[in-house]
């Protein structure tokens, strides 16, 4: 690999094309206000560099970016661009990531509204992610020990794994297909609704009107809390820790919890509502 070290970078295009290429403490900044410096780049690893442009890694393949700094300013700073490991690094523009595949990031600090969408093969660990709209559209998702903070998050995701992280959100998981999460905390409105085949194990959900016109839904060894109006119209399968405030007109399955405040079956159901719903220890 060529190494460049301690470079400052500021017109258009820059480093355009480069390939094999190690670039140590440079920057990314300038009056020139360039943009896309290392479009169509190949094979390259950026340690300890501080990026302050726009569009810089686009229609790329092959980067590494370690201790890596892209400022509110490095907006749109992924996109199109494939074989990404991202260790210890800070993206902080808008639409950091977008129409990307085979990422995988640890240790990092992103926000960016607008994340990750329809990117697909995504691995992220031991981070932290504040994004408005995260992983729209996007497929093959794995996060583990993540920190999320948003709001339209996961919508029309497909193909996804979630462990051992907290999410603070809402209207999450909308439109998912074949999403699995353990042993982490769901916090938010209108969680999951028309999800299919959602599975949630080991798991603490929180907030209003949760879990509704769900196709396939799986609740196992789970805790809900401030929930009312729950699995309204799903087809769901639950066994529940604690208590439910409120059940509305389920579609079908079963639901069982140690205790559950009101269930609610309205004359104006637009289904035939066949759920079986117990408590734990009710005769």
């Amino acid at each position: 690999m060529k190494i460049i070290e301690n470079k400052k970078f500021p017109l258009e295009r820059d480093l355009y094309a480069a390939e094999n290429v190690l670039l140590k403490n440079c920057v990314f900044d300038g009056v020139e206000d360039g943009e896309s410096a290392l479009k169509e780049a190949k094979n390259v690893r950026l340690e300890g560099c501080f990026m302050n442009l726009r569009y810089p890694l686009w229609h790329d393949d092959g980067v590494q970016l370690y201790d890596v700094t892209m400022t509110d300013k490095c907006r749109a700073a992924l996109w199109y661009t494939n074989n990404v490991c991202i260790e210890k690094s800070n993206l902080l523009g808008i639409k950091a990531l977008r129409e990307c595949s085979k990422i995988t990031i640890s240790g990092s600090t992103i926000v960016s509204p607008e994340f990750g969408w329809k990117s697909g093969n995504i691995s992220i660990a031991d981070s932290s992610i504040e994004s408005e709209y995260l992983f729209l559209m996007a497929w093959d998702i794995k996060l583990d020990r993540v920190n999320f903070k948003g709001k339209y998050s996961f919508q029309y995701v497909e193909n996804m794994t979630i462990e051992n992280s907290v999410l603070d959100t809402k209207d999450a998981f909308w439109h998912t297909k074949n999403v699995t999460v353990k042993n982490s905390v769901i916090k938010g409105e209108y969680l999951a609704w028309y999800s299919e085949n959602l599975t949630l194990i080991n798991c603490k959900i929180i907030g209003t009107q949760p879990l509704c016109y769900c196709k396939g839904l799986k609740l196992i060894d789970c805790e809900m809390q401030n929930c009312d109006f729950s699995f309204e119209y799903s087809e769901v399968n639950a066994t529940i820790r604690g208590n439910i405030l409120s059940v509305k007109n389920p579609k079908s399955g079963a639901i069982t919890a140690d205790s559950i405040t009101e269930v609610i079956y309205t004359d104006d159901s637009k289904y035939s509502c066949n759920c079986q719903v117990l408590q734990k220890g009710a005769a």
